[in-house]
């Protein structure tokens, strides 16, 4: 989701009647090729800061893991940090973190992205480093094992030792019947345990190669060196014969309202969750439905805050969210219980408020204010060169087509109130949920919902 909900100074700052009246925002200008062997390249020059940062965004994510293998996607993004051919283990953190910089990754569903940021006269040195780990990565039995247990402490620190981890855990599970999007990116410890070095060995061949990864460059840099040092170390990489697997699976409607309960050893309240299928990000009902969610829950003045955590008191928290995706995303409510107050409250206030949303007036100050505040947060994000490689990183993997990264601002200060009240009635309303009533354990069957 591009269009992040976080409320920032600067929104407050800004008149809300900016949004109304459209802002002319400035594009983020780039340059777009591809190499023969079928490397995408994207770069932004900014010489604003001495800095430049370089990011590989590989077309793999969770959805592309192995039947009864979840994790690998998340397993690569820790053994591409091991040796290559020709770099010792984590020499890419000596490479950024000792010339006063810093890199990082991350797993999604459909992603998996690498990312640092250097003083710009590193820029060649990182070029070289990425497309080494690219040809020349080394997927032996030790690093194997050794990344393999470092996830699996992922997965018992975030899901297993998290208060609420079983329950974000099981949104996907629960969500989806046919698309691998059911396995959760992170993995699980059995499967990533029965995984041999053979299973290992033939992801990365199948997903860890030129036509399958989309290079983004943005900062201080002269276009033409960085065309020659592109060519130099990426064009000699080798396209392998075989196609690519994709994805075909298709999620079916829901034909009725689910529900499952789950207990928690270690968390001390209730909560609820509840699911509604979406279309995927290059969907045009995204921005509005993305915009209903701020107005549900972005901020305390949000409605979701004000009804169940301010004046009813009968949450801690309360939460809307757009989970988007190449394929059908999520449209998530998440209520975290106050002391005293059971689950079956907070799911009828959240289903109250979206109805409320999606057939009362919405007044004019309220939906400029969140409009004003995402569109904010963008460009807040944008006024870094490595803020503009991710604009356009998302909307190249998720979108398919980083022109998104501008049209969506567009489009976003364009959204009404009768666009969010429609995506509210189609996907949420008029649609079917998944339900997730999640309990303690010692209060299990003693006031739970039903």
């Amino acid at each position: 989701m591009r269009l992040r909900t976080r409320l920032t100074l600067l929104a407050c700052l800004l008149p809300t009647a900016l949004v109304a009246q459209t802002l002319n925002v400035p594009p983020i200008q780039y340059q777009q090729r591809t190499l023969p062997n079928g490397l995408q390249v994207l770069s932004v020059e900014d010489h604003s800061s001495p800095t430049v940062t370089v990011q590989m965004w590989y077309h793999v994510g969770s959805k592309d893991d192995p039947q009864n293998r979840s994790g690998f996607a998340h397993l690569f993004e820790h053994i591409m940090f091991k040796s290559t051919k020709n770099m010792k283990p984590e020499q890419m953190d000596r490479m950024t973190e000792d010339v006063g910089g810093y890199n990082n990754a991350s797993t999604g569903s459909d992603i998996t992205n690498y990312y640092e940021m250097v003083p710009s006269n590193h820029l060649q040195r990182l070029l070289w480093a990425e497309a080494e780990r690219l040809s020349n990565l080394k997927v032996d039995d030790a690093n194997f094992k050794s990344e393999r247990a470092v996830v699996q402490e992922e997965y018992r620190q975030s899901v297993l030792a998290n208060p609420y981890g079983r329950l974000y855990n099981a949104l996907d599970p629960a969500s989806y019947k046919v698309h691998p999007y059911k396995r959760p990116t992170i993995g699980n410890i059995e499967e990533l345990q029965a995984a041999t070095l053979a299973d290992v060995v033939a992801f990365h061949d199948t997903f860890y190669r030129p036509d399958n990864v989309t290079l983004i460059v943005a900062g201080d840099f002269n276009q033409q060196q960085l065309d020659g040092w592109v060519n130099e170390y990426f064009s000699g990489i080798a396209k392998p014969a075989a196609a690519i697997p994709k994805v075909t699976a298709v999620e079916p409607a829901r034909t009725a309202d689910t529900r499952q309960t789950l207990t928690s050893e270690t968390a001390p309240l209730p909560a609820v969750a509840m699911t509604w299928l979406i279309p995927p990000a290059a969907d045009a009902d995204i921005v509005p439905l993305q915009v209903a969610a701020a107005l549900l829950s972005h901020g305390e003045s949000s409605r979701l805050n004000q009804s169940l955590v301010y004046r009813s008191q009968i949450a801690q928290s309360a939460d809307a969210q757009v989970d988007s995706r190449v394929g059908p995303g999520l449209f998530n409510l998440v209520a975290v219980m106050a002391s005293g107050h059971q689950t079956a409250e907070a799911e009828k206030m959240l289903l109250d408020e979206v109805h409320k949303l999606a057939n009362e007036p919405i007044p004019a100050a309220e939906l400029d204010k969140v409009k004003t505040q995402l569109l904010t947060s963008e460009l807040i994000q944008r006024q870094t060169a490595e803020g503009k490689a991710f604009a356009l990183g998302s909307a190249v993997l998720q979108e398919g087509d980083a022109a998104r990264a501008n049209s969506d601002l567009a489009a976003l200060q364009t959204v009404t109130t009768a666009d969010v009240q429609r995506v509210l009635k189609r996907y949420v309303l008029d649609a079917h949920r998944v339900t997730i009533d999640y309990q303690p354990a010692k209060a299990a069957g003693k006031g739970a919902t039903p």
